[in-house]
């Protein structure tokens, strides 16, 4: 299962953004993965996250395959949706 998310955040995907955003995912069994522009992180590791450089207003194809796959890109989208300027 897979979605398309426009990043938000008007700093991108930086550190705080990137720790918080692995931690949720490491709370589900599917392999999940981000890509960017071809390039591909395991979600779950928030220094491949950084890595992609993800900035804002970016679009990103998040994958998750497993069990859980459905919940898991609810999570994360929502997360996206969520996820407070002011805490970056």
């Amino acid at each position: 299962m897979e979605k398309n998310i426009k990043i938000p955040f008007k700093f991108g995907v930086h550190v705080r953004p990137a720790v918080k955003l692995a931690e949720l995912a490491q709370k589900f069994r599917s392999y999940i993965y981000i890509e960017k522009e071809g390039q591909k992180a395991n979600a779950k590791s928030p220094i491949e996250i950084i890595t992609l450089a993800i900035m804002p207003n970016s679009i990103i194809k998040v994958v998750a395959e497993g069990e859980d796959e459905k919940v898991a890109i609810e999570s994360i989208s929502k997360f996206f949706a969520e996820y407070s300027d002011n805490l970056q």
